[in-house]
């Protein structure tokens, strides 16, 4: 197993910000995106079956204030509300190089009424208890010296009844398979894009070390699952 090698935790210079976002994010932003809403119909229904309360077949469950840690350029803001017309997003990260593209690309999709980017630390959160429906997360937690930091915090802001999404990419088991994921999905890259990759995969949690942090907090391991040949996915009720 490659051992985890900690990369930068802020991606702050305008040339990383600018490299991020031209990547192309877009399929994995759509699958992050519908992965979620469709966990966040499941966990509706089930929420409400709980309570004895009765829905509609075609009646779905606003998801209401939802809060994104460690947004990055917002692309994945911008594809939730584009799906959701009736979603608002709080969305943070520490860089301010990335927050700047981010708000150009809030602007130019004009949604600037539904996503507020604000900066912040995921590992310490300026929210109240429960303020949030849902809190997402998407590829920061391998650059976090310790996760269970963040998922803490996570847990902390989001409602009870609410739901918390995360998905990460997964550290290779060996160089080989390393290389052959930077070459398959950032094969076209230029080669800072493909070295910051790279990086993020070495600087990756395994699925097993996902799974102890979440059992930390008192949840099923089985709620993480590898969910794509470089990523887990962690879906928890609270």
């Amino acid at each position: 197993m490659i051992k985890r090698v900690l990369e930068s935790e802020v991606m702050d210079s305008p040339t990383e910000a600018i490299d991020y976002d031209t990547m192309d994010h877009a399929d994995v932003n759509r699958a992050f995106v519908a992965d979620l809403l469709a966990a966040w119909r499941w966990h509706a229904a089930v929420t409400s079956s709980e309570t004895n309360t009765v829905q509609r077949p075609t009646m779905r469950r606003p998801l209401g204030k939802v809060l994104d840690l460690g947004t990055g350029t917002a692309q994945i803001p911008i594809a939730l509300c584009r799906a959701d017309a009736k979603c608002h997003v709080t969305a943070i990260d520490l860089s301010l190089s990335m927050l700047g593209v981010g708000r150009q690309n809030v602007e130019h999709a004009e949604l600037g009424g539904r996503i507020r980017l604000e900066p912040g630390d995921a590992k310490k959160l300026s929210y109240d208890v429960g303020a949030f429906s849902v809190v997402i997360c998407n590829s920061i937690v391998h650059h976090v010296p310790e996760p269970l930091d963040v998922m803490r915090e996570a847990m902390r802001v989001c409602a009870r009844g609410g739901l918390l999404f995360f998905r990460d990419l997964v550290r290779p088991t060996d160089d080989v398979t390393l290389r052959q994921l930077v070459d398959t999905y950032a094969g076209d890259a230029n080669g800072h894009q493909q070295q910051m990759f790279g990086d993020s995969l070495r600087a990756a949690l395994t699925l097993e070390e996902v799974r102890d942090r979440v059992a930390a907090l008192g949840l099923a391991r089985d709620t993480v699952q590898q969910t794509s040949d470089r990523h887990w996915t962690w879906v928890a009720g609270k």
